[in-house]
Formats: C-alpha cells, sequence, structure tokens
C-alpha cells in the first residue's frame, strides 16, 4: 500500500507538515523522536504541528537527522531555539557541517529557492540556519530504547558520506531518508535516484536495507509505503539506480566523455521535459552534477586500470 506521508500512519508514528516534507514524530512509551526538519520555512509549521501532536506540557526528547542535506535539516536550529530540552543527533560528519559558515550559507541560499513554501512563515520569523550543536552522534549499531519501541541506527552513505538510516524493529518500520531515492508525484519518470557521494556505497546501502525485510518504509518525501510495497520499492531502486548509471553513462559516450555537454543533455531530458515534482533547478543541478562527475571518474579509472 502506498499512502501520502501526512498525518497518523501508524499508532505510534505520525507524519507532520506537508507531504513534501515531511518530519515523522515517534512516540515510545517513555520517549519521543522525531525524524528530520525538512526545509528552513517550515520551522512554524513543524513547531506548531508538535504542538498538536503533544500538547503544551511535552515536547519531544530527540529530532534525529537522516543526512545534512538543506532539506533535511534546515528547521532543526529554530525549533531547538523554541524546544531547548530537543536533543538534536546525526552522524560525527554531520556535527562538523552544523559549524561550518560556507556549508550553511549554502543551505541558507538553497532554501530561499522554495517560494511556494512562503505562505509556511507569514509572521516572518527568522528561520535563517545558523550554527547549530548536534547533540547526540550516532553510528552504525547504536540503539535508543524509547519505551516499546527501539530505533536503531544504520550507516548507509551514498547519497551523502553522512547518511543514517532509522529502524524500528518492534513493528518493522524504516526510515531511509534519501538512501533509496525519491518516489515523485508526477507522471514522469517516478523514482529519482539519489547517489551523489559515492554510487558503490549507494548500492550497497541499498542492500542492506532490503537485508531488513521492512514492512513499512517512511519515505524522507510524499509518500509512505507498508507490507509488499515496501519490500518491492526497494528491489525496484536497486533496479533503477544500476539503469540510471547507464542513462548516465549512454550521455556520456554520446558526448565523447564531455561532462559539461552530458549534463546539459540530461537536464533537457529530464529536469525540463518534466519539472512538476522536482526539486528547485539548483539544488537538482547540484545534485545532478555530483552523479555525472561520479561516473565519469568511474569510468577513467576502470579504464586506466585495463
Amino acid at each position: 500500500m502506498r499512502q501520502p506521508a501526512l498525518g497518523r500512519i501508524h499508532e505510534r508514528i505520525t507524519a507532520i507538515a506537508t507531504t513534501s516534507f515531511p518530519a515523522y514524530v515517534i512516540r515510545g512509551e517513555n520517549e519521543s523522536l522525531m525524524i528530520d526538519s525538512g526545509v528552513n520555512l517550515l520551522g512554524p509549521t513543524y513547531l506548531a504541528a508538535l504542538k498538536d501532536v503533544f500538547g503544551d506540557a511535552e515536547e519531544p526528547d530527540y529530532l534525529f537527522f537522516t543526512h545534512s542535506h538543506y532539506d533535511h535539516v534546515g528547521a532543526g536550529g529554530y525549533l531547538k531555539r523554541h524546544l531547548p530540552g530537543l536533543k538534536l543527533g546525526g552522524h560525527e560528519r554531520l556535527a562538523v557541517l552544523a559549524q561550518k559558515a560556507s556549508a550553511l550559507e549554502t543551505m541558507n541560499r538553497l532554501s530561499r529557492d522554495h517560494l511556494e513554501l512562503l505562505e509556511h512563515n507569514r509572521t516572518g520569523e527568522d528561520v535563517t540556519i545558523y550554527p547549530f550543536q548536534v547533540d547526540v552522534v550516532l553510528k552504525e549499531g547504536d540503539e535508543i530504547d524509547l519505551g516499546g519501541l527501539t530505533c536503531r541506527v544504520y550507516e548507509v552513505p551514498g547519497h551523502t558520506r553522512d547518511s543514517l538510516a532509522y529502524y524500528l524493529p518492534e513493528i518493522e518500520a524504516l526510515f531511509p531518508g534519501d538512501a533509496c531515492g525519491v518516489l515523485r508525484t508526477s507522471r514522469g519518470e517516478p523514482l529519482q535516484v539519489e547517489f551523489v557521494a559515492s554510487y558503490q556505497d549507494y548500492i550497497d546501502s541499498l542492500k542492506k536495507m532490503i537485508g531488513l525485510q521492512p514492512r513499512m518504509i517512511c519515505l524522507a518525501h510524499n509518500w509512505v509505503l507498508t507490507d509488499s510495497d515496501a519490500g518491492r520499492f526497494l528491489q525496484w531502486s536497486l533496479a533503477e539506480t544500476y539503469r540510471y548509471r547507464e542513462l548516465i553513462e549512454a550521455h556520456l559516450e554520446a558526448a565523447h566523455g564531455d561532462v559539461e555537454v552530458a549534463l546539459d543533455e540530461i537536464m533537457r531530458a529530464v529536469y525540463d521535459a518534466d519539472d512538476e515534482s522536482l526539486p528547485p533547478r539548483a539544488a537538482y543541478l547540484a545534485n545532478l552534477s555530483a552523479q555525472v562527475r561520479h561516473i565519469a571518474r568511474q569510468r577513467d579509472n576502470e579504464e586506466n586500470n585495463q
């Protein structure tokens, strides 16, 4: 089954804010956890939704990030300022980037492209992404006992080097971030393959998540998948990743190895042909550029080693 990532999706899990940038709130018997905090402009919306879920007397204990991209950590600092007891968690690389001025400048610049989200901050609150502290540094094998639910941490690099997935074994629910791609809402290419840092790590991470055999996948954008759809999705994502590499290699071949030419052609063939549910152009181009250059380097290395 596939359902929009919004509202109560399980007796323990609620998706808040928007389907494009949902944050997942997980309530254990003793502690609660929020996963990801979207684009900074959604900060006031996340805060209001958390008050609806918890009331005025409570708040989530943790906010864990799946990775360091602006559309996953954007409102983290804002929420910490309003909920000082909230403990932020993420990979050690994110802990470094969260203090790096150039990285935060890029996050703020990309966030400004989301004009469609301005309505979520009509009062003009300061939602700028400032340096923030990661309180809980997370790594492979960590387990957080929420009471009746355990959050297991898996390192799933490939999209980024700091990508983490969270798994709740008691209910077989997986929160992969963008480590298995973005399932879109348009009629064009429905799955956006998201290896950016490393193609092989992305493949290996997909195989790791397939091995978990989740019965629920709470995607970082748009959808929640359950039962047989969950397992099929991960296998499909793996197949689409192989196909996507072939697409990039075909464009590089046609461009005689010229990365810029291949990049322009892919943008025309994919983004310009169907940008209905794709991210803003600058963010999409940055990821695509990293992918094409990565595959070009791999091709060069393979040819040199022959």
